[in-house]
């Protein structure tokens, strides 16, 4: 199986202690987010996970703790952007801290292993196509060399996002100015030596040397572990997500970066009320198991492939 650690919070940043610890005691437990009473018990034994994708704005707190994942396969999907604390308020500073963490990041892992996002992309009165690219070529050109790849996508305003966002101003974009800017970005990206994809949008841009990206990518997954999988498109995601499937492992309305355009917190004050549930001891992160809760055996296996080829 394929570990998402996680899109539904921050787990590197806010986690790194609970999610070591469940590694160590080889099981952790995850709310079904429609159904919170019901609980999946998920194996962590490294015969059954083939690897882990983490997803964060700032790895710095689980850095010195990478060797405690030995034995598994894993890598790092880092979104660093050019907002500023008013889109990102618990994002620390990017040019003092975020690309030194980063590059610190890759040297320890290998660039394969760090994917940067710049995403979400919209545009207001601050935050012009003009910011954008001058935001993403100082990033590209400090990155240089400590990745591969970078991926880029437009905002969805999601019914959380739009309650996060309010107040923000958010502005269209002209169609000819639109390839302008998705060209630009492109003709960063190859100047740095980095592969640039989108993440789940419809528009094709291959034209402009821009692909649909894998975010959970079994192409990658395999070469980093060095077996073949056999696994199938998540059809828990949208129609344009190009992920394979994968066993999410984070919880909503946990994630403490506080960004405007978030799609997985409610409200600030749940983000505060379930974060002072956390305890880096329980198997569940950010709750309790109660009488009223189900705990349920996830059937979870390797995707490795097993039978053996004449052709290899």
């Amino acid at each position: 199986m394929i570990l998402s650690v996680s899109r539904r919070t921050d787990i590197p940043n806010y986690y790194s202690q609970w999610f070591i610890n469940r590694l160590k005691e080889g099981y952790l437990y995850v709310k079904n987010p429609m159904n919170p009473h019901r609980i999946s018990r998920v194996s962590l034994s490294p015969d059954t996970v083939d690897c882990m994708v983490f997803w964060t704005k700032n790895p710095l707190p689980m850095i010195d703790r990478l060797d405690c994942l030995g034995g598994y396969g894993y890598y790092f999907q880092f979104t660093l952007t050019g907002y500023g604390k008013d889109i990102e308020p618990g994002v620390p500073d990017k040019r003092k801290q975020m690309i030194g963490v980063f590059r610190r990041l890759s040297a320890k892992t290998g660039r394969e292993k760090v994917i940067w996002r710049y995403d979400p992309i919209f545009f207001t009165d601050r935050y012009t196509p003009a910011y954008h690219i001058k935001a993403f070529g100082e990033i590209a050109e400090s990155l240089q060399g400590y990745t591969d790849k970078v991926v880029i996508s437009f905002m969805d305003l999601y019914a959380k996002a739009k309650r996060n966002m309010e107040g923000i101003s958010v502005q269209g974009i002209e169609e000819s100015r639109f390839y302008d800017f998705v060209s630009t970005l492109s003709g960063t990206a190859r100047k740095n030596n980095m592969k640039i994809a989108t993440c789940a949008e419809k528009i094709d841009l291959l034209s402009y040397g821009i692909g649909h990206n894998c975010c959970i990518d079994k192409e990658l997954i395999e070469k980093i572990t060095g077996s073949k999988i056999e696994v199938k498109k998540d059809k828990n995601q949208r129609k344009e997500c190009g992920c394979v499937e994968s066993i999410e492992v984070g919880t909503y309305d946990t994630c403490q970066n506080g960004c405007r355009y978030c799609y997985a917190n409610e409200s600030e004050k749940r983000v505060t009320h379930n974060s002072r549930l956390y305890d880096p001891h329980s198997p569940l992160l950010c709750g309790v198991v109660t009488e009223e809760d189900t705990v349920t055996e996830r059937k979870v296996r390797s995707l490795k492939e097993t039978q053996l080829s004449l052709f290899g």
